[in-house]
């Protein structure tokens, strides 16, 4: 049988990545190009600077994931890119591009939802996940628990309300000063703190469902700063610790509860909060107590990248499920 070889692209928000896959499980070349350092002054993501960044490294990128996998143009089947969700002016850059390789190729295109990549990363690295499966998604602005029959089909079971993980990760820890982007810079400092010197709301936790809810959390954190930024009561490292303790714990909780209740075995996390590393000893401590197997990528694979949605695409290629060369890219979340 013929090996089928993918090209992905991804520019949904701030890294402009390529990548080319095999059979949808062997990754050939993975190649991100970020702009952290451009955007990091500004404190958070400038859609436009993303943009014209994109613009400017996209075919540079393209050019380097196939001198990584040593293979020529011609050589792959298809080409897949993200066309939702994400910052159109970024997305239509990604979409742009593999529309008119995809032409000029003679290739089919594969348009990916950019979560159902991130959810896909888990089957590029773990072989034997077991379903049906629950799935915490905690990527950029959206935190949702799915119940997953099969990699190919999810039912949305639980969302956020108001802010995301990744968005209240970001805005307290440009509050307290601490850096861009929030995620790791709260878990650097909570390193340096101890949990539990303040107490913070475990927001949602009372209530019997899987949804979230983070905008209580943030504006907490970020009184409790105000009230004691000048005594100096506690250190901003204590409130950073007792803030990314809070957050997981709601995550970890409410994704275990979703597990319990649909009595599955498998439970999987996806997107750039799940490469938090309290949240991936906290899910498998309490995991573990219920017989539950607990699936996430590695660091590399928790980023934007574009092996997840050449991965991801392959099961569209099989089932010839193509794009249209009219494809358009969509900022908000059609479908999950």
């Amino acid at each position: 049988m013929k090996d089928i070889l993918i090209l992905g692209i991804e520019t949904s928000c701030d890294e402009t990545a390529a990548s080319i896959v095999k059979n949808g499980r062997h990754i050939l070349s993975n190649v991100i190009n970020s702009q952290i350092n451009i955007h990091r002054e500004f404190g958070g993501v400038v859609p436009e600077v993303a943009s014209r960044k994109h613009i400017e490294n996209i075919a540079v990128v393209v050019d380097n994931a196939f001198q990584e996998a040593g293979l020529g143009y011609n050589d792959v089947d298809a080409i897949a890119v993200t066309n939702q969700p994400g910052l159109i002016g970024a997305l239509l850059v990604g979409v742009s591009f593999a529309k008119g390789f995809a032409w000029a190729l003679g290739r089919p295109l594969l348009a990916v939802n950019h979560l159902h990549g991130h959810i896909y990363a888990n089957v590029l690295e773990h072989g034997d996940i077991s379903f049906p499966a629950v799935c915490l998604v905690v990527s950029g602005g959206h935190t949702s628990l799915l119940y997953m029959k099969d990699i190919n089909h999810y039912k949305v079971i639980g969302e956020t309300r108001d802010d995301a993980a990744g968005e209240a990760f970001d805005k307290v820890a440009r509050f307290l000063g601490l850096g861009y982007p929030g995620g790791p810079a709260i878990q650097k400092a909570a390193a340096q703190g101890t949990a539990g010197k303040m107490k913070l709301p475990r927001i949602f936790l009372d209530k019997n469902d899987f949804e979230f809810s983070f905008s209580g959390l943030k504006t907490a954190a970020m009184n409790a700063w105000k009230r004691i930024e000048k005594s100096r009561e506690l250190e901003v490292t204590d409130l950073a610790a007792e803030f990314q303790q809070a957050l997981v714990e709601v995550l970890v909780e409410k994704s275990l509860k979703a597990a319990k209740i649909n009595r599955v075995e498998s439970l999987l996390m996806a997107g750039g909060v799940a490469a938090n590393e309290h949240l991936r000893f906290l899910m498998k401590e309490k995991a573990d107590q219920e017989n539950i197997k607990v699936y996430y990528p590695s660091l590399a694979l928790c980023t934007d990248n574009a092996a997840m949605i050449a991965g991801v695409a392959y099961q569209q290629y099989i089932t010839k499920s193509y794009a249209p060369l009219e494809l358009n890219a969509h900022p908000g979340l059609l479908s999950l």
